[in-house]
């Protein structure tokens, strides 16, 4: 199968990209493990522990039979992002440790932003938000597979990934011809951008990689490194993930430090400020067609500090909301309300701060309510 085939197939199967490489030691192991070891994993023990780190060596460390590492990519990116910076002042910069930018009043307290992976653009936890990637991408890359298996006429076993396996997909992305690794940390295509989503199969069967490809890289830019409000790109490709946004209000089930709060703005769930300043997403481009998840009723920011588990579960179950659990939704909404002063706000968190069943929600719901915030 040539790769000019199997990309085709990919685009068939409702993909953007699709590349293997042989498999063998993972490119960026060593890197991993140093990142590891700096701690920048946070709390995300899944990827720090030393069974974890050691998996993710080798492929066939995973599943002896594997012969090639097929990649494939789905661009999430929709139409250009706006100028920055943008409402809220939520791109403005600060240093770890300095003071951090002052919230601009907002208009009312329904509106907050989400990451483009969560979205089809800016929105509260509502019916625009598209069903959990995790779901429809694997069901596309084992449909993949299957036309593969037909091409080389053989039946086909294979361990398939979206998120969920130990593999360094970024790594294999590169190593498959489908981009370079981007300053922030992102697989960047030059005609995509690095608005992607990754899956992964381990095959059994040798596949050719594709010839190999001058990508460009990112150059003297250093735009992403700049406009990270909380400086959590500490070195061309490495992000302390402790200090992310799109970390602290996904993973991070714990408070968010107090300096960090402020940075969030108006952004309820993940982060896209080092791709929103990046020159390859400043173009147009074509959103996938993703798969809609069942029509959610809208939800304010006060709104999401009264969910409990039962109506969470029924509203967000299908859409990477759920990642962020209820009680990390309430947190951020918490401080999402403290950023954006709005008066209207304050009888709601007024109960959370004095009802919330969780301590941590309270604790985050006092924080908006001071006069400080």
């Amino acid at each position: 199968m040539t790769p000019e085939r199997l990309n085709h197939l990919a685009i068939e199967e409702g993909l953007d990209l699709a590349g293997v490489a042989p498999a063998g030691p993972s490119p960026s192991w060593l890197r991993y493990r140093e990142w590891v070891a700096a701690g920048y994993a946070g709390e995300m023990a899944y990827l720090a522990r030393p069974d974890a780190v050691e998996r993710r060596r080798d492929p066939r460390a995973i599943w002896p039979a594997a012969e090639s590492v097929l990649v494939v990519a789905a661009s999430y990116a929709g139409p250009p992002h706006p100028p920055l910076p943008r409402l809220h002042g939520r791109v403005a910069r600060y240093a770890w440790g300095e003071p951090p930018f002052e919230a601009k009043a907002a208009a009312d307290s329904r509106a907050a932003a989400d990451s483009r992976a969560a979205a089809d653009g800016p929105a509260t936890a509502d019916s625009r938000i598209g069903q959990d990637y995790h779901r429809w991408l694997l069901r596309r890359v084992k449909a993949l597979v299957r036309r593969i298996a037909a091409e080389v006429d053989r039946e086909m076993d294979a361990r398939v990934y979206v998120d969920t396996g130990p593999v360094l997909e970024r790594a294999w992305a590169q190593a498959a011809g489908l981009g370079w690794t981007g300053k922030n940390a992102c697989l960047i295509h030059p005609r995509l951008g690095s608005h992607l989503l990754l899956g992964v199969a381990l095959l059994p069967v040798p596949l050719p990689p594709p010839p190999p490809l001058a990508m460009p890289t990112c150059g003297t830019c250093t735009r992403c490194i700049e406009a990270c409000p909380t400086g959590a790109i500490v070195a061309p490709g490495v992000v302390d993930a402790r200090r992310c946004l799109s970390y602290l209000t996904i993973e991070h089930r714990g408070p968010i430090p107090e300096i960090l709060r402020p940075a969030l703005g108006d952004r309820v769930f993940g982060c896209d400020i080092c791709q929103e300043v990046c020159p390859w997403n400043r173009r147009p481009l074509a959103a996938h067609a993703t798969e809609a998840a069942p029509p959610l009723a809208t939800l304010s920011l006060p709104e999401l500090l009264t969910l409990d588990a039962d109506a969470f579960r029924a509203r967000f179950r299908h859409t990477p909301l759920w990642r962020a659990t209820p009680e990390g939704l309430a947190r951020n909404a918490a401080v999402v309300l403290g950023n954006l002063h709005d008066p209207a706000a304050r009888p709601a968190l007024t109960r959370a701060a004095a009802a919330h069943p969780s301590a941590l929600v309270r604790d985050h719901a006092a924080w908006a309510l001071a006069p400080s915030v």
